[in-house]
């Protein structure tokens, strides 16, 4: 069956956005895995005067939410973590054409299986960078997460784009 035609063509392979988001999740989990290796729980490291690597097991979602809960959050994130690959791989598919949009989807992609990953085998997520300024302190976090984050900040720009072209477009139309 022939791919599917937009107005801008036919759709693109989705094949290289998938092997990013698989670059991504090798990349968090041998940085996971170093560091549960090399470090005790609990243990920190000083790298700069704001910044340390640590090793923290998140039970919970962003923030260590529900982390204190009996355990059924580990099934409730991975199966949101799950959830979330099938309706990108989808997006992926539907908006090949947009580079900045699949980009921001397969950041969030890695990120998510990365995080999902750990869930399945731990029980928990590892994070191991810690952000802090005098006796403030940001929760840990992941490459997982810095993914997942940068993915979104993408999709903002992406849409931020779009109504500016879109503006631009009506504009010059008018």
């Amino acid at each position: 069956m022939p791919p599917e035609v937009h107005a801008a063509g036919p759709r693109k392979p989705i094949w290289r956005w998938l092997l990013l988001a698989l670059l991504i999740i090798l990349l968090d989990q041998v940085t996971k895995i170093g560091f549960d290796q090399m470090l005790d729980y609990g243990q920190r490291i000083a790298v700069l005067p704001v910044f340390d690597f640590t090793l923290l097991y998140n039970r919970g979602a962003a923030f260590s939410f529900l982390a204190s809960h009996g355990g059924w959050q580990r099934w409730l994130f991975t199966g949101i973590g799950m959830v979330a690959a099938v309706v990108i791989i989808w997006l992926l598919r539907r908006h090949s054409r947009e580079p900045l949009f699949c980009a921001a989807l397969t950041l969030i992609l890695g990120g998510a299986l990365g995080n999902v990953i750990d869930r399945l085998v731990h029980g928990y997520v590892i994070d191991f960078i810690l952000l802090h300024w005098n006796d403030r302190y940001f929760p840990a976090f992941n490459l997982a997460d810095m993914a997942i984050t940068a993915g979104a900040v993408a999709l903002v720009l992406d849409e931020w784009l779009k109504v500016r072209r879109g503006r631009a477009a009506a504009r010059d139309a008018g």
